[in-house]
């Protein structure tokens, strides 16, 4: 195999330009393009794919840059995950039999040169030279439909807060059932106590459209929700937490995808968010709350399970009786929110049901 850092170190003529063609350097690329190569790194943007290998180290990301590739006959690929970039060439070449490696972002910026180099070409070197650091590619079917119901909630609670104003403006009533949504959506307002003001006839077709559209959204959201229990295992070991049903246990999945990237319990509380945030100076304690810096879709899930489920739960219940006279209102629940999350962890990551302790 060529020693990539051949390209760079200097010639009898001067200092060769790493990417600048010269008869050597085409000696080398038809090396690599006539031979099996082992590895190849490839850095990802929206437009382009970098290669570190190849007579051509730019192509671009669709279906004909992945054929391109494909004819260097890579054994395996590391890449950098970019989330939607990433996605389509990496199960691409997997589906081909391709091995694809991910390397952290994270782990990937601890690597930076002393000299300060960045470009995607060096990051493209740089990353066929991490297979140690990478982890396999895995496809995670429920992130797709998980992302999109979360996508659909929140537009489901702005249409719904949009609404409320608008009942606001022209009605004493601003409660939205599902029996007046459907009347509000099929324009039926006989039943409505309206104020007659002058921007009243622009309100009642703003209310039309906003529960016509909150309808649709709630019915699709009921398709979705179907879908992603379908997707969860009868014997999933998040099913045996009680309080966890197959949505909240697809959407834990979904969003976190691998739990063996949490080898301790702190590591995925932050994840969540709900890390504490404390400061120390001297014998000084002060606690900050949480930090808030991890998944907001985690972090309100815990938290609605904690607060509703508690009472199902031994460990949480046991853990509400003895906290409750110390911690009030939005601590305690925040701190069951916490508990609930270091045990999901440890019943997901040993893969043993829960026991109650």
């Amino acid at each position: 195999m060529v020693d990539l850092t051949s390209e760079v170190k200097s010639s009898d003529k001067g200092v060769t330009h790493p990417y600048r063609r010269t008869e050597r350097c085409d000696k080398i690329h038809a090396y690599r393009c006539d031979k099996e190569v082992e590895v190849v790194g490839i850095d990802i943007s929206k437009d382009h794919l970098i290669t570190s290998k190849g007579r051509v180290r730019k192509y671009e990301n669709n279906l004909k840059g992945y054929e391109e590739i494909l004819k260097m006959r890579p054994c395996l690929i590391v890449l950098e995950p970019t989330g939607v970039y990433s996605t389509r060439p990496s199960q691409y070449f997997k589906e081909r039999g391709i091995r694809v490696l991910q390397v952290s972002p994270n782990v990937l910026s601890r690597e930076k040169e002393l000299r300060g180099k960045k470009t995607d070409f060096y990051d493209a070197i740089k990353l066929e030279n991490m297979v140690d650091k990478a982890k396999e590619y895995e496809y995670n079917p429920l992130r797709e439909l998980v992302t999109l119901y979360l996508f659909l909630k929140d537009i489901e609670v702005k249409y719904k807060n949009r609404l409320e104003r608008a009942l606001f403006l022209v009605s004493d009533n601003d409660k939205i059932s599902k029996e007046r949504l459907e009347k509000l959506a099929m324009g039926d307002f006989t039943q409505e106590e309206l104020y007659n003001l002058e921007y009243t006839p622009i309100v009642i077709e703003e209310i039309k459209v906003l529960a016509k559209t909150l309808l649709e959204t709630q019915e699709k959201l009921r398709e979705v929700r179907k879908m992603i229990e379908e997707q969860v295992p009868d014997d999933h070991v998040l099913l045996t937490i009680p309080g966890i049903g197959k949505l909240a246990a697809g959407i834990i999945i979904g969003v976190v995808g691998d739990i063996r990237r949490f080898p301790k319990p702190e590591s995925f509380v932050a994840y969540c968010g709900l890390d504490p945030v404390v400061e120390r100076s001297g014998k000084a304690v002060i606690s900050r709350g949480i930090s808030k810096r991890g998944n907001r879709y985690l972090r309100s899930l815990f938290y609605f399970l904690a607060g509703r489920n508690y009472y199902r739960n031994p460990t949480l219940l046991k853990f509400y009786e003895s906290h409750k006279d110390r911690l009030k209102g939005k601590k305690l629940y925040t701190a069951l929110a916490r508990k609930l999350a270091r045990i999901v962890w440890s019943v997901w990551y040993n893969n043993k049901p829960y026991e109650p302790k």
